[in-house]
């Protein structure tokens, strides 16, 4: 990526900015499409956090549909014409948000929420009653590895792990009024958001594939005896799985009929340790020169764009260019101020431009209410981020 090319066409902004490389985000959207080898893609709303961008990836071959992080989100979406076949990836205790949605059969027929429980058929009941259209339903399946009694290895989602479980739950949801079951997901964290190639941990990389392959022979199979049960009960219209870093694997599952993914859109820090894919990096912001304390030091304005997750290197925003820079450990990205040393700190003058990677894809998005979206060499436009739109969904 020329960043010398970035600096020329935004040569009139002030930063701090953020840009978006169209060119790396079509490319990426197209990698996805060609990993997922047919299988649809459902864009995770998320990881991309801007209107412009998800109609644009809509619009490519391969994705079909969206799944959003919230349901006050997926309402807007809807109301705003993205699409009209969305999936809330989490449960919700948005009253307000359900009362809407029960009083808008169009919303109603369009959106799936997400549920691993009776008490969140409760909970909807409880909300807008029993008197009302339909509300579609995704049963979530723990989708974690579990080698030994006691070791989970995956995110901490879904109660529902064994196929019992999940037939249980099946005939409870067909058992209320008021619901019907349109999905199964089982999102598998530890292989699709855990890099199994980082940056000199030959150790650790072995250790993370090792347990990669285990933990999806076993999902594998889990899976697809869930998914025979639950539809020997209910004829269920999709099974949803897989993230950006396990699409071919999750994609090749017969059982599984559309696969997520959104990180790979935007190419973060946090999607460079894959062996088998590598995103071009997509979006960056600049940070100006505002103090010289030292000659080997040159400090910018803001930048304290952390990522959510376990406290970490890996979580912190990354020089990107001039090359060669790097942070302060004692003061790392700041709320108001990101010191940067290196051979290139010398040559920076105040006004002058750092331009950064963020470390986790959708999450600038929420520091930024504007993407500058380059293409070629020169701004196509300026768009409004969720922030931008006055948007802000937790």
């Amino acid at each position: 990526m020329g960043v010398r090319r970035f600096d020329e066409i935004t040569r009139d902004l002030d930063p701090p900015f953020a840009v978006v490389d169209l060119d790396a985000f079509d490319h990426n959207a197209a990698d996805l499409a060609r990993r997922a080898a047919g299988r649809p893609i459902r864009v995770a709303t998320k990881s991309v956090r801007c209107r412009d961008l998800l109609h644009r990836v809509l619009r490519t071959t391969g994705f079909a549909g969206l799944m959003c992080y919230s349901l006050a989100e997926a309402l807007w979406l809807h109301r705003e014409g993205l699409s009209d076949d969305i999936l809330v990836a989490y449960p919700t205790a948005d009253r307000a948000a359900l009362r809407e949605l029960a009083a808008d059969p169009a919303a109603a027929a369009a959106i799936a929420l997400m549920v691993d429980s009776v008490e969140h058929l409760d909970l909807v009941d409880a909300a807008v009653g029993t008197d009302r259209p339909d509300i579609r339903l995704c049963l979530e399946i723990d989708a974690a590895w579990r080698p030994l009694p006691g070791l989970h290895i995956g995110t901490r989602r879904s109660p529902v792990h064994t196929v019992a479980q999940a037939r249980q739950l099946t005939e409870a949801v067909l058992r209320r009024n008021g619901f019907h079951l349109a999905g199964l997901m089982a999102y598998e964290g530890q292989i699709a958001g855990v890099g199994d190639a980082p940056t000199g941990q030959r150790l650790k990389s072995a250790a993370v594939r090792w347990m990669q392959r285990r933990s999806a022979a076993e999902l594998a199979d889990r899976r697809a005896a869930v998914v025979h049960a639950v539809r020997a009960l209910a004829p269920v219209e999709f099974v949803n799985g897989g993230g950006t870093g396990s699409l071919e694997r999750t994609a090749a599952e017969p059982a599984v009929t559309e696969v997520a993914a959104g990180s790979g859109l935007i190419g973060p820090t946090l999607f460079d340790g894959y062996r088998a894919f590598r995103p071009q990096p997509a979006v960056f912001f600049a940070l100006p020169v505002v103090h010289r304390p030292a000659r080997r030091i040159a400090t910018l304005f803001g930048g304290g764009y952390l990522a959510s997750g376990p406290v970490g290197a890996d979580r912190v925003p990354a020089p990107f260019r001039p090359a060669g820079l790097r942070l302060i450990a004692m003061e790392g990205a700041g709320e108001v101020q990101t010191p940067v040393v290196g051979d290139e700190a010398r040559r920076l003058r105040l006004g002058d431009r750092v331009w950064f990677r963020h470390a986790k894809a959708g999450e600038l998005a929420e520091r930024f209410a504007d993407y500058h979206l380059v293409t070629g060499d020169r701004l196509a436009a300026t768009v409004p981020t969720y922030r931008g739109e006055g948007r802000s969904f937790g």
